[in-house]
């Protein structure tokens, strides 16, 4: 029987506090010292915001320089994946994770070059983990096939969800003050679509995109396994757990305790691209006001992602056509968040310059 009759809440036991929002006095200030810089007003643009944003996010202005930024992957198999929507065969996750713990990876080399650090947890690749140790969370190997069955039970939503939730305060509890969430693993757009469009209202065609780079006939492919897993998945786009359930997966689970766990603990997320994203609007539904909490990275070049920039009401501070995943985009956008905490930190003011501050007109003039 088709579990899409299922529907209702997995477990309503599964709740989030209400969420602090940053610290607005924090942020005021920082804006206020942007005046008194030694430069024009607002000259350096979203970089003055940003600032400000992380100035409200530590709850301190001037805000301290980021020293313990952290690249967290969750990787997890897709049963789609065997529908050829992908350009790369299944296994190549299990081959991907000990790439990411080995280097050499596009995630590990940026992640490197910005000074981040690199966690990689398998939730639920379809292999025997390289360390047994990188599987502590693991949820089970794979998913279903999300065209034709739920990709998750109940009690493997919850247990990817509680993962990411220890994640986030595993990492805040080892000093990370800046989090950038990310996901590995082959046909992961494919349910991370599905998620988009369930909760955005779109249709399967808006949201179908190349991601690994596929051909036509595996365009068509993917395009008609989104259809039919967002034909199951509409029943259930109110509850976030039982979608998850019918059309996610455990890193797309894990991802959404995670976003909402890192706001619970009042430290900045960096977003990176669709399948962050897809997680991202499921953690604002269980966790109102947790986007306050987020930046988006880049604009991703995968149609869907637009769509989650818009729900979520989130300006992008890149785009450069990146549609690769692992963290790649968010640690591209990594350097710009050190310098708008380095310009407020370190900056001189007029008056420590010895620079007479310009005259201004009147407001109005």
């Amino acid at each position: 029987m088709d579990d899409v009759d299922a529907v209702g809440s997995v477990d309503p036991a599964l709740t989030f506090p209400t969420l602090p929002l940053p610290d607005e006095i924090a942020r005021a200030d920082a804006l206020r010292r942007h005046t008194e810089l030694v430069k024009p007003v607002e000259s350096l643009g979203r970089l003055e915001e940003l600032g400000a944003w992380i100035a409200a996010c530590q709850g301190q202005s001037p805000p301290r320089p980021f020293v313990r930024p952290r690249v967290v992957v969750f990787a997890a198999d897709h049963g789609i994946a065997a529908k050829g929507v992908s350009a790369h065969p299944p296994e190549a996750t299990a081959r991907m994770v000990v790439a990411l713990l080995t280097g050499g990876t596009v995630t590990g080399v940026l992640a490197a070059a910005v000074g981040a650090g690199l966690r990689v947890e398998d939730v639920g690749v379809d292999a025997e983990p390289p360390d047994p140790e990188l599987a502590r969370f693991k949820v089970r190997r794979g998913s279903g096939s999300i065209d034709t069955e739920d990709a998750l039970t109940g009690d493997e939503v919850l247990a990817a969800v509680r993962a990411g939730m220890a994640v986030a305060d595993a990492e805040v509890d080892a000093g990370a003050d800046l989090l950038l969430p990310a996901q590995l693993g082959v046909g992961g757009s494919t349910p991370a679509s599905v998620l988009v469009a369930a909760l955005t209202g779109s249709e399967p065609v808006a949201v179908v995109g190349r991601a690994s780079g596929i051909d036509d006939n595996a365009w068509m492919r993917k395009a008609a396994a989104v259809r039919d897993a967002l034909r199951r998945a509409r029943p259930v786009l109110t509850d976030p757990l039982a979608l998850l359930r019918t059309a996610g997966g455990a890193d797309l689970a894990a991802l959404t305790g995670f976003l909402a766990q890192a706001a619970v603990r009042r430290t900045p997320v960096l977003l990176d691209g669709l399948a962050v994203g897809a997680a991202a609007l499921l953690a604002e539904e269980l966790a109102p006001g947790a986007s306050a909490w987020w930046v988006a990275a880049h604009r991703c070049a995968e149609p869907a992602h637009p769509l989650v920039l818009e729900h979520l009401d989130l300006a992008p501070l890149l785009d450069l056509d990146i549609r690769l995943g692992e963290g790649a985009g968010a640690a591209a956008a990594l350097p710009l968040l050190a310098m708008a905490v380095r310009v407020l930190a370190e900056t001189a003011t007029y008056e420590q310059a010895g620079v007479p501050r310009p005259v201004l007109p009147p407001p109005g003039r």
